[in-house]
């Protein structure tokens, strides 16, 4: 498909603020999450193997799925797939806040990783079939760049929320930016 938007126009800013929001929510999600594990291995009384699995569980099933994520979107619409798997994620997110035990959380990462598997490659097919040709590499180049910022602030704002008002913030965090993310989509 050809995409017929102008960056610099108000639906092309919209556009790329909806898809920087969404991978980024994703990218945020799990370097926020590196920092909180030993703050959420004491309170849940997690060994080594169930903070791996924590990280594991995210990270096996946004892999393992994320060509399906694909796939759908082209499927079923790419704005769609692209709000199911940002709403997903968002309930994943409130599981993980909410868990009572390593198990659950792990569970709940591995929803997690599902609705990642979802939003983000239809971030990035959005920008590709929305933006006239020669505007998509600067589109793509905002869009990879501020992904890159969304991993670089996880750690600090991961520090700043265990530290303030505790490990479950590293996840109940994300659900604003999932309803801002279906507010501007």
């Amino acid at each position: 498909m050809n995409g017929h938007v102008q960056l610099g126009s108000a639906r092309g800013r919209w556009i790329l603020a909806a898809t920087v929001l969404g991978s980024g929510l994703a990218l945020l999600d799990s370097t926020v999450v590196n920092v909180a594990l030993p703050f959420l291995g004491r309170e849940l009384n997690a060994g080594m193997d169930g903070l791996q699995w924590t990280i594991n569980a995210y990270t096996l099933t946004l892999a393992g799925l994320i060509l399906l994520g694909g796939s759908l979107g082209d499927r079923y619409g790419r704005r769609k797939i692209f709000l199911i798997g940002t709403v997903w994620f968002a309930v994943a997110s409130a599981l993980c806040g909410l868990s009572p035990n390593i198990e659950f959380l792990i569970s709940a990462r591995a929803l997690q990783g599902i609705g990642g598997a979802l939003l983000t490659p239809g971030s990035l097919a959005i920008i590709q079939a929305s933006f006239v040709r020669h505007d998509r590499p600067r589109a793509v180049g905002v869009w990879s760049g501020l992904g890159g910022v969304a991993s670089a602030i996880g750690p600090l704002l991961g520090g700043s929320l265990v530290q303030s008002v505790g490990w479950r913030w590293a996840f109940l965090v994300n659900l604003p930016f999932a309803a801002l993310i279906v507010l501007v989509t």
